[in-house]
């Protein structure tokens, strides 16, 4: 069944527009619990209420304030609000074409596909074609929900995606990270490093060798527990701790090589056993001597 497209829009550049729909990429699947009374097995209501004199609040009762010192509030109307807003057109405006390699990936808040509406068709192509061939991506203002979102459009499978972005403020500098690797690697350590990154690669990133294992276990607890079936849940074993570097890149390179060597051992077994005769010999002996001993 095809995707719904859940909005409509226009993207401009020069005296081009385009008219595109918009769908969603990707949708979370993790497992979600509810707040349920522990004595009724009902879901719990959430209700707002005043601190000063613990009054539940009706929604006409309530306003939206802004915050602009400690507990110090400015307090806007539906209306103030809604005269605040941008336009809601949907309309996604290119501002300027900039190299991918200059685009930093943290950037991206949400994804959506953007598919070519009536009309489109041509120009949707055209688009993604040429950004394809000057290696190049768009950043943008797109107008929705009332607000301004900074935008980037990007060639995709012959097609294009749109990726919001957080502006500039709204992403902490890397430098305000706790770095503490201030530290001289030797070569020995780069070299073990290297090869166990070598053992570990791929050609490509392929998503269906991942899963959420915590939400498979979840969902097989709770078909144990409809089934009225006693959960057992084994405790985690402790991972064991290896301070030295060195000695956790020989582990890692020894642990990446266990399966090959697992499987050989069990071709082994698999195969039929030469004969020898003297190890065949050896047990026979053992045997007489513990009879003439008993």
């Amino acid at each position: 069944m095809p995707a719904r497209a859940i909005a409509s829009g226009v993207i401009s550049f020069g005296l081009v527009s385009i008219p595109v729909k918009l769908y969603t990429s990707a949708s979370s699947e993790q497992v979600r619990f509810n707040m349920l009374d522990a004595r009724h097995g009902v879901r719990v209501k959430q209700q707002y209420y005043s601190p000063v004199d613990n009054k539940v609040l009706d929604k006409n009762e309530i306003v939206k304030g802004y915050e602009y010192a400690r507990d110090q509030f400015v307090t806007f109307t539906d209306e103030e609000l809604k005269t605040l807003e941008a336009d809601r057109s949907n309309h996604i405006e290119i501002v300027e074409f900039v190299p991918i390699e200059t685009f930093d990936f943290v950037q991206i808040e949400k994804s959506y596909y953007l598919g070519a509406d009536k009309g489109g068709d041509k120009a949707y192509r055209l688009l993604s074609r040429a950004m394809e061939d000057k290696h190049r991506v768009a950043v943008g203002r797109w107008a929705a929900r009332g607000k301004e979102q900074l935008v980037l459009v990007r060639p995709y499978k012959e097609g294009l995606i749109l990726h919001q972005l957080y502006y500039a403020n709204e992403v902490r500098s890397f430098a305000d990270a706790d770095d503490t690797a201030k530290v001289t690697l030797s070569d020995k350590e780069l070299d073990l490093a290297e090869r166990l990154i070598d053992q570990l690669s791929a050609d490509e990133f392929s998503a269906d060798k991942y899963k959420d294992d915590y939400a498979d276990r979840v969902r097989a607890v709770v078909d144990q527990k409809v089934a009225g079936k006693e959960v057992v849940v084994a405790a985690e074993a402790p991972r064991a701790q290896i301070i030295d570097l060195f000695e956790a890149l020989k582990r890692s390179i020894a642990d990446t090589k266990k399966p090959a060597a697992e499987s050989a051992d069990s071709d082994e077994e698999e195969a039929p056993a030469t004969p020898r005769p003297v190890k065949k010999a050896e047990p026979r002996k053992h045997a007489a001597r513990k009879k003439s001993a008993g």
